[in-house]
């Protein structure tokens, strides 16, 4: 179970958030610049709160007056909305790239087949469409195993078609690893397909959407 109870002034106000969530995927909607990146971003380590506490599984990842988890141990996958993909590296480099040596990668092979990414494995990313690289990034992000997912704005590059098609591939991951996701959107229709819950935030303050 995530848990979050945080607060962090940002430049026009502050961020307020507290919720549960199981494993279950949540969408956050709001404007730009209300604080959704932000959100993802505090708990994933890049950023940290001025106080509160986020815990996942009984992991403290902050706890005011703590010193927080570092980045690379708190097992969040992140698919950022530029999808982040290292253009001097193959699909394949890109992908193994937060996985350990030696460690068993068969989870990475079936992955590929799910996302039917296999014959993009020798190319670099400016080869590839956006489509694809929005695959690609998604299998990075899951490649080391998280404990939980966070995308942002991850089909908003997408045509409609690929759109539909990757969610479909991200229910059925989400089915078969039953973690976390959170995934920020500006569009209803992928919050409604997707979400088993959605929250709104505006300027720092959240809301449960029923």
């Amino acid at each position: 179970m995530l848990t979050v109870d945080f607060q962090k002034s940002l430049e026009h106000f502050e961020l307020a958030v507290q919720f549960r969530l199981e494993d279950e995927i949540m969408a956050l909607v709001g404007s730009s610049g209300s604080g959704k990146t932000t959100l993802l971003n505090c708990i994933a380590g890049i950023d940290q709160p001025d106080r509160g506490e986020i815990t996942l599984n009984n992991r403290e990842f902050y706890k005011e007056g703590k010193k927080p988890l570092k980045i690379q141990k708190r097992k969040v996958g992140y698919l950022f909305q530029d999808y982040a993909l290292f253009p001097h590296l193959s699909v394949e480099e890109n992908i193994l790239y937060g996985t350990s040596r030696g460690s068993d990668l068969s989870h990475v092979t079936e992955l590929t087949n799910i996302l039917g990414i296999q014959k993009l494995l020798p190319k670099y990313p400016h080869q590839i469409s956006g489509g694809e690289k929005q695959r690609v990034a998604l299998t990075r992000a899951l490649a080391a195993k998280p404990d939980i997912l966070l995308l942002d704005e991850p089909f908003s590059a997408l045509d409609d078609g690929n759109t539909r098609r990757c969610q479909d591939e991200l229910m059925r991951i989400h089915e078969r690893w039953k973690i976390p996701v959170i995934f920020v959107t500006h569009r209803k229709a992928d919050a409604e397909r997707l979400a088993d819950r959605v929250v709104r935030i505006e300027k720092g303050h959240m809301t449960e959407q029923l």
